[in-house]
C-alpha cells in the first residue's frame, strides 16, 4: 500500500460524525448571539401577554393584572351579550364591506397598468408603494387636520366650495355617515400599494407561453385574455390578499382612534372591535378581564374566519 492510497482513503464514518458535531458546536455560540435577543423579546413582549390575556379572561380582574377571583366563562357571556361589542363587529363588517373589495379591485388594477409599462416601471412601483411604509398615526393626522377636518381651510370642503357644495362635517357627523369616507380613503392610500406589489410577482410568474396560445387560439387582447387567463392565473395571489385584507380589518385601530377621538373622547359611533377593547380593558374602569375575554373572542373569530375562507377559495390546493 502506498502513501497515495493512505491520503485517498475516504475518513472512517466516526470520524466525519466527529467533525461535523464539532462543526455545530462552533456554530452554536453566533447563532444565539444573533437569535437569541429576539426570541427573548418575541417570549417577554408577544407569547408572555397573549397567555396571561387568555388566563385574565377567566378572573374578574378591575384595576389589577393579579386577580384572585375565578369567574370562569362570566367574562365571555358578558361580551357576547354586550350590545356595544356587538355593534362593534358591526362596525368591522361595514369597514370590510368598503375596504376588502375596493382595496383587490385597485390594487389589482394598478398591478396591470404598472405591469404593461415599457419604461419607468420601478419608478411607479416604488410611488404606489411609498405610502405604504408610512405611519398610520402620521397619516391619520393629515387626514384629520389638513384634508377633513371639517372646516372651509380643509381640503375636501375647499374643493366642495369650488362647485358651490355646502360645508361637510366628515368627522362628527353619524348621520349622514360621512366618517367612512375619510376611514376608507384612508386605508386604501396606505395598503394598496402593498397589495400592488404582491399582484405584481403573481403577474410576473404567469408564463408568457399562456397569453400566446390564447392569441393563436383567437381570444382578443384585454377582457377576454384577462378573465381567461390572468385571473384563474392569480386565484393564490387574490385569495391571500383578500385573507390578509380581512385580517387587517379586524385588527383595525390607529386610523379609528386617530381620526375619531378629540378632546372630548371618542365618538359613541364607529367604534371597531380593538377600539372598543382598548376603553373597555384600559379606560376608567380598567375591567382587564372583560377586555381579555374579548380578545379571545376577536382572535378565536379572526382564525376561524381565515380558516373556512382558505377552505371555501382553495388556499394552498394544488390547481
Amino acid at each position: 500500500m502506498t502513501s497515495r492510497d493512505v491520503v485517498d482513503r475516504p475518513a472512517p464514518v466516526a470520524d466525519r460524525r466527529r467533525s461535523k458535531r464539532h462543526g455545530r458546536q462552533r456554530t452554536w455560540p453566533a447563532f444565539w448571539v444573533f437569535v437569541g435577543p429576539f426570541l427573548a423579546g418575541l417570549i417577554l413582549f408577544t407569547f408572555v401577554p397573549i397567555v396571561w390575556s387568555a388566563v385574565l379572561s377567566f378572573f374578574d380582574a378591575h384595576n389589577t393584572v393579579t386577580p384572585t377571583t375565578f369567574v370562569g366563562l362570566a367574562n365571555y357571556v358578558d361580551m357576547l351579550t354586550n350590545s356595544d361589542f356587538l355593534a362593534s363587529l358591526g362596525t368591522f363588517s361595514v369597514f370590510a364591506v368598503f375596504i376588502v373589495p375596493t382595496t383587490v379591485a385597485i390594487s389589482l388594477g394598478l398591478a396591470l397598468l404598472v405591469h404593461r409599462l415599457r419604461f419607468a416601471r420601478a419608478f411607479f412601483r416604488s410611488v404606489f408603494f411609498l405610502p405604504a411604509a408610512c405611519s398610520y398615526v402620521v397619516a391619520a393626522l393629515i387626514w384629520k387636520l389638513s384634508i377633513f377636518n371639517g372646516v372651509r381651510f380643509g381640503l375636501a370642503n375647499t374643493l366642495l366650495g369650488l362647485f358651490g357644495i355646502d360645508q361637510v362635517p366628515w368627522l362628527s357627523s353619524a348621520s349622514p355617515p360621512w366618517y367612512w369616507v375619510a376611514l376608507v380613503t384612508l386605508r386604501l392610500w396606505l395598503q394598496v400599494g402593498f397589495y400592488m406589489v404582491l399582484f405584481l410577482a403573481g403577474l410576473q410568474r404567469i408564463p408568457g407561453e399562456l397569453y400566446e396560445a390564447a392569441y393563436v387560439d383567437g381570444a382578443r387582447p384585454g377582457w377576454q385574455v384577462f378573465r381567461y387567463i390572468t385571473l384563474p392565473q392569480l386565484r393564490a395571489t387574490t385569495v391571500a390578499v383578500v385573507l390578509l385584507n380581512l385580517i387587517a380589518a379586524y385588527q383595525a385601530f390607529d386610523e379609528f382612534y386617530n381620526l375619531m377621538s378629540s378632546a372630548r373622547g371618542y365618538p359613541p359611533f364607529a367604534r371597531p372591535p380593538l377600539v372598543y377593547l382598548y376603553f373597555t380593558a384600559l379606560g376608567q374602569g380598567q375591567d382587564f378581564g372583560h377586555g381579555s375575554a374579548g380578545a379571545v373572542i376577536l382572535a378565536l373569530l379572526i382564525g376561524i374566519v381565515t380558516v373556512l375562507q382558505a377552505r371555501l377559495f382553495g388556499f394552498g390546493r394544488r390547481d
